[in-house]
């Protein structure tokens, strides 16, 4: 009884709301802070790793947000060509990417700003033009804040995950795939077990969506496939123990395109209205 009307007091009164807008802030700020003094962080050049700083990010685009979501579809037939290098770099930015320098918080909203997400590309053979020719094939692994990417294993491994993620093709054949992971204890040292089931997925759909949406406005696509083997995915990208893979999306330039058409979507919501 106590409990239920303590936060009829939080919810219906003035007071009682303002008293939870202080303690949700305080909570929020505490919480960035102990982030931003406590990340994890992985330093490539203490385990040897070339390093490879990628083209600044763009902040403008040649079609609009409204066109992307309007376009945006689950591509998984691609044509046989590399990205580039700036096309990785924007994707890879778009993901998971600083986009505010005081704090160093990201393009993909995280409970609490703590980030449990880390972030991999797997480059195969001439995935990647780079400076007159092709980046090295291998698994590498972005730096946000750095906006580069370190090789952590040298090798074409598309097939090897192909075959992790139950001989899904497009993982084959797609030049290069991200894979995210998650660090769990990020986010569940400050939210406990609600933030290992609910809130480190919340974090990886909304980094996953903005895949979706950067690869739309570049012209290419991607799929998000969560169907695979964790502990082979783990094998090939020499995971640390705390890391558990979630999502796998190939990147490549698609076979055909999707377009919508405003009268399209017009006429769809007319015949339904007239029901």
């Amino acid at each position: 009884m106590f409990r239920r009307g303590f936060l009829k007091f939080l919810i219906a009164t003035p007071l009682g709301r303002f008293l939870s807008g202080v303690l949700a802030a305080s909570i929020s700020s505490l919480a960035i802070y102990f982030h931003v003094s406590h990340t994890d962080v992985k330093k490539g050049t203490a385990r040897g790793e070339k390093i490879f700083a990628l083209p600044y990010p763009k902040l403008r685009g040649s079609i609009s947000v409204e066109e992307a979501l309007a376009n945006r579809r689950s591509v998984r037939e691609f044509r046989e060509e590399p990205l580039t290098l700036e096309e990785l770099g924007q994707i890879l930015w778009a993901a998971y990417g600083i986009s505010e320098v005081t704090y160093g918080l990201r393009t993909a909203p995280s409970a609490g700003a703590q980030y449990p997400l880390e972030l991999y590309a797997v480059v195969g053979e001439r995935g990647v033009e780079a400076q007159g020719g092709f980046l090295t094939p291998g698994v590498y692994h972005y730096d946000p804040h750095a906006h580069a990417i370190s090789l952590r294993k040298e090798g074409d491994y598309r097939r090897e995950l192909y075959h992790a993620a139950l001989d899904q093709i497009w993982i084959l054949t797609a030049p290069v795939s991200l894979v995210f992971t998650a660090v769990y204890s990020r986010t569940v040292r400050v939210y406990g077990e609600r933030g290992r089931v609910r809130y480190v997925p919340m974090d990886l759909g909304h980094a996953g969506q903005n895949v979706y949406l950067q690869a739309t406005a570049l012209g290419l696509g991607t799929v998000a496939v969560g169907a695979f083997y964790d502990e082979e995915v783990a094998r090939i990208l020499d995971l640390p123990a705390e890391e558990t893979p979630l999502y796998i999306m190939p990147i490549g330039r698609p076979l055909t395109r999707y377009r919508l058409a405003e009268d399209e979507l017009v006429r769809y919501f007319e015949r339904r209205r007239r029901r």
